[in-house]
């Protein structure tokens, strides 16, 4: 599940590079971002539920 997660942060990270370097996809900068703070939420919390 964490491994999923991990893969999913990256992906989004890789979003927000993209909208950040090409002009004109500002809107995607914002997805990835507010998608890579989600799941880093979901994550932290699967994490601490675990213990």
């Amino acid at each position: 599940m964490l491994g999923l997660i991990g893969l999913l942060l990256l992906v989004w990270l890789v979003l927000v590079v993209v909208g950040a370097v090409v002009k004109g996809l500002f809107w995607l900068l914002i997805i990835g971002a507010v998608l890579f703070v989600v799941t880093a939420i979901f994550g932290w919390v699967k994490r601490g539920a675990r213990r």
